[in-house]
């Protein structure tokens, strides 16, 4: 950023740090850049032909903010000129132009175009794993249901044809699922696909895996997905119907079979943190697009992001900042 206007420069003074501020400096000092820059920068458009772009680096940063905060286009233009905390992780003052929200929309299309999403997830795991924090030993493979907007009430008429209803309990859902496969010692995320929410789960478990795991953990949904997969000798650890635990007579062998469910459980979980980290940290519940393949590539970018956010404290550690400054 050149120069501050009044505005950025009175707020740049102010003493009070807020949350939003916090992790937006954590943010900046544990995103690998570089990796990322140098992933983008072969597609992005060069100046020469018409109005010269915004840097990448200020786009990228825009688009990471719009993925954390859960913002649309016109609202992320909006809060670039509203948010100051924001402007300045981005690189930019009100003395410049600012992204609009085409600009903003025609960049998500780009990553959408050359698929770069996935390649992002592939590149901050390679990243997390030269560091130390991604053993792979181990995999947790779980899914969770995406809501989709179910009203008919649009241009077409019709629901979105690439989402589907599904019933978990009692209750029915319309949407999407996100499979994953976690690394049971960080749980941090290394493979995702998607489907309709109607697809069984058990049918994605061997999507799910990176190859080098002993030990695979999953819930009941996925029995059977040790006689399926392709890949033997693998230590499948699938936790039995909560019914068919509650039917055994009560005694040793019941209580055992119990403390053995536990620590199936209490693994498991490790596998539940990315949703949380997605869902409520980020705000991610509801599908913003239409079809599978444009908001596949915005759950690859956000779980790549909540590996980032997850890893943060160790990765501070490793570069001995662990109270960051504001790195702008």
């Amino acid at each position: 950023m050149d120069q501050m206007s009044f505005g950025d420069g009175e707020y740049a003074s102010k003493r009070k740090r807020t949350r939003r501020e916090t992790f937006l400096a954590e943010m900046e000092q544990v995103i690998p850049w570089t990796i990322l820059l140098n992933l983008i920068e072969p597609v992005y458009p060069k100046a020469g032909n018409g109005r010269p772009p915004y840097p990448l680096k200020v786009m990228l940063k825009v688009h990471l903010m719009q993925n954390w905060f859960g913002l649309s286009d016109p609202a992320m233009e909006e809060a670039l000129y509203e948010i100051a905390s924001m402007r300045q992780f981005a690189g930019l003052s009100l003395t410049k132009p600012i992204p609009d929200e085409t600009t903003i929309l025609n960049f998500r299309r780009l990553l959408e175009k050359y698929e770069l999403a996935a390649e992002i997830l592939l590149r901050v795991n390679g990243y997390l794993t030269r560091k130390g924090l991604m053993l792979k030993r181990g995999t947790i493979v779980d899914a969770t249901i995406i809501a989709a907007p179910s009203s008919t009430k649009n241009a077409e008429g019709e629901r979105d044809p690439e989402m589907h209803q599904t019933k978990k309990g009692e209750q029915w859902y319309f949407g999407m699922k996100a499979h994953i496969g976690v690394d049971m010692d960080s749980g941090l995320v290394h493979t995702v696909t998607t489907t309709p929410a109607n697809e069984a789960d058990v049918s994605e478990a061997e999507y799910l895996l990176h190859g080098k795991e002993q030990v695979v953990y999953a819930d009941a949904g996925y029995t059977g997905a040790d006689k399926c997969a392709a890949r033997k000798g693998l230590d499948w650890q699938i936790a039995r119907k909560r019914g068919s635990v509650k039917a055994l007579p009560e005694g040793r062998k019941k209580r055992s079979i119990e403390k053995e469910e536990k620590h199936k459980a209490s693994i498991r979980a490790i596998g539940e943190h990315p949703f949380r980290v997605v869902k409520r940290q980020f705000g991610y519940v509801k599908v913003r697009f239409k079809g599978l393949a444009k908001n596949t590539t915005q759950i690859l970018t956000l779980f790549a992001l909540s590996n980032l956010w997850m890893a943060r404290k160790r990765l501070l550690a490793l570069t001995g900042r662990l109270r960051p400054q504001m790195a702008y």
